[in-house]
């Protein structure tokens, strides 16, 4: 479960997350990471309408929210991370979206360095 101080809540974070940070797309994820120094992590989610309906959004949601805590656990200072998931998250295994997720992560957190 990701805790509560590390998730984004105001359309602010949001927005600077993803207008200022570094971008990091796959098939079923696109990833923008903002580095920042002091806060902690926090991770926020866009899953639209697009993806299905209010119970596949929250499927997804969930699976999301638990491949970010396992981010949040390793880097738990310093990183701001918006994950849009795309259509295809709604019927992606949990192994395809892992790893997708993963690779939006690195691929988002090297283009910040």
């Amino acid at each position: 479960m990701l805790p509560t101080r590390h998730r984004m809540r105001t359309s602010a974070h949001f927005s600077t997350t993803v207008r200022s940070g570094a971008r990091g797309g796959r098939r079923n994820v696109v990833v923008s990471v903002r580095l920042s120094t002091g806060a902690p992590s926090r991770v926020g989610f866009v899953v639209s309408k697009a993806v299905g309906n209010a119970v596949t959004r929250n499927k997804v949601k969930r699976r999301l929210r638990e491949l970010s805590a396992e981010t949040v656990r390793e880097r738990p200072e310093g990183m701001d991370l918006v994950v849009r998931a795309l259509p295809p998250a709604a019927t992606a295994p949990w192994d395809e979206l892992a790893r997708d997720y993963r690779s939006a992560v690195a691929t988002a957190v090297r283009r910040c360095a």
